[in-house]
């Protein structure tokens, strides 16, 4: 028998009273450390705030084969189609999209749009290079930017395919060949408008209208790059495929298009990489993706963001599901000035599915304005939504979501669960949710925290011998695990590499 000692050791109220004040100085201690090391972080912020980001802030001198003027005139929009050889179908819709944008006003939500100006903006810039397929014949200054930034080592190790994207054309794309031999076809955009005219033109526009803001109607009007991917009926494509767009010039825009089609039955792996290194003028980002996800296809879209400060990421994406498929959105979204992404899928046949997952880190000077939209369109669909945020030093996170569901979408459910963990008292996290339900036979959730860090983990993590920016820095990644183990393992690294950046005050 194991017996328990009952003995109680009573201290007098000198010895108790002693203990409570060693206590109080060592906690005293505890913050009076922890405020000079902020002064102390304060004082090397302007230092801080300019390191380099390492491969990201790389850049090379800036040159090209062609550069259109400043500015967005129909003048501009036909020497972009001209100098593609488009057909006439293409330029017509170019010049409808451009007259939407000339009448369509910036919003009037989220961030101040006003700094945008088009005429201080370069929508074309041809680099001096060609569309290759062999890593080899790229330029040698575009090719080891590339190389730093690990796009053909990731090539040969883990994807089936790599399109990568420098300043507005595609500089290298290549598919492996046993996934051509199953019909997959994975090639740039301006190549699939040339040889795959029928297919491009029954789906292009259709998920994405011009009209639904300005900077899809701008997009609209000068896309140029970006990839076209098509997966048969039935066809698995295994290992993930991935596009990295850079752009590389100052006071410029990027417009990529990116189209995906799964027919009935397919499933893919897509991932997008993005960055751009620091200038002090601003650049602009207005890409579209447009999915559709057939009958039982499943499609997972991840995506790391990586834009300098002087970046204004305004991108458009949107998936179409039709009967029992399924898109999963996975977003990690760093750097850029000003963002405003909300990743919308429309679940119009039945039993279809959307699960999205995203993290966002608003740092000094950032408004990121972030989130994702759900309709449902048809009887027993499901949604989840799951999104972080991460603030520090006056940055502004955002999550600004929406939730439709329509009059024939019965039996369907729907879960959204927003966190925002504030690394300060001088950042800002909100939630702007938006549902609509239009039937009673529907089940849905809305879920919203908002937090900072527990000092008491921080003092436990500091007890146990972690200094206290490293203590913080577990603490964050532990939040964003979620995210990072949605992701392949070398990209779960880059992301919680850049939550590390972040929290230094290095990114941009």
């Amino acid at each position: 028998m194991i017996s328990r000692n009952n003995t109680a050791t009573t201290l007098s109220t000198e010895e108790l009273q002693a203990k409570l004040e060693q206590r109080k100085a060592a906690r005293k201690a505890f913050r009076a450390e922890r405020a000079r090391l902020r002064e102390k972080r304060k004082a090397e912020r302007t230092e801080v705030v300019e390191m380099r980001r390492g491969v990201y802030d790389n850049k090379n001198k800036f040159e090209y084969s062609l550069k259109l003027e400043n500015g967005l005139s129909e003048e501009i929009v036909r020497e972009i189609s001209e100098s593609k050889g488009e057909p006439e179908w293409m330029l017509n819709k170019r010049l409808e999209a451009l007259e939407i944008f000339n009448k369509t006003p910036n919003p009037t939500w989220g961030p101040d749009l006003s700094a945008v100006d088009m005429n201080q903006i370069s929508t074309y810039i041809r680099p001096k290079a060609q569309l290759e397929s062999d890593w080899n014949s790229v330029p040698d200054n575009i090719r080891d930017t590339f190389n730093q930034l690990g796009i053909p080592e990731a090539e040969l190790e883990m994807l089936s395919g790599v399109g990568a994207q420098y300043d507005s054309e595609v500089v290298y794309h290549n598919l492996k060949q046993r996934f051509k031999d199953m019909g997959v076809v994975y090639t740039d955009f301006d190549t699939a408008v040339r040889e795959y005219p029928e297919i491009v033109q029954k789906y292009y526009g259709k998920c994405i209208n011009p009209a639904m803001h300005r900077y899809a109607a701008l997009h609209y009007a000068v896309w140029s790059g970006g990839s076209f991917v098509y997966v048969p009926k039935d066809v698995y494509v295994d290992i993930p495929l991935q596009s990295y767009f850079r752009l590389n010039a100052p006071g410029a825009g990027q417009f990529e298009h990116t189209l995906i089609i799964l027919e009935e039955g397919a499933d893919a792996h897509f991932i997008e990489g993005c960055s751009a290194p620091k200038y002090n003028t601003l650049n602009l980002h207005a890409g579209a993706v447009e999915l559709f996800v057939s009958k039982n296809a499943h499609l997972r879209y991840s995506t790391i963001e990586n834009w300098s400060r002087n970046m204004y990421n305004l991108n458009t994406k949107r998936a179409m599901v039709d009967e029992d498929g399924k898109i999963e959105w996975v977003s990690g979204s760093f750097g850029s000035a000003v963002s405003m992404l909300y990743p919308s899928s429309i679940l119009r046949g039945e039993g279809a599915s959307s699960e999205f997952t995203g993290i966002t880190f608003a740092g000094q000077d950032q408004y990121l304005d972030t989130g994702a939209q759900v309709m449902h369109y048809a009887p027993n669909t499901y949604s989840s939504i799951n999104s972080k945020s991460i603030s520090k030093s006056n940055g502004i996170a955002i999550y600004r979501g929406l939730v439709d569901v329509g009059v024939n979408a019965h039996g369907s459910k729907s879960t959204v669960s927003c966190e925002s963990l504030m690394l300060d008292n001088e950042s800002r996290s909100d939630t702007i949710p938006t549902i609509r339900i239009q039937n009673d036979d529907v089940d849905l959730g809305h879920e919203a925290k908002i937090g900072r860090i527990d000092e008491t983990a921080i003092f436990y993590l500091m007890s146990r011998g972690i200094p206290e920016e490293e203590a913080k820095a577990m603490i964050v990644r532990g939040f964003a695990e979620p995210i990072a183990k949605e992701l392949p393992m070398e990209y779960a690294v880059e992301m919680n590499n850049l939550i590390t950046l972040e929290l230094k005050g290095a990114i941009g």
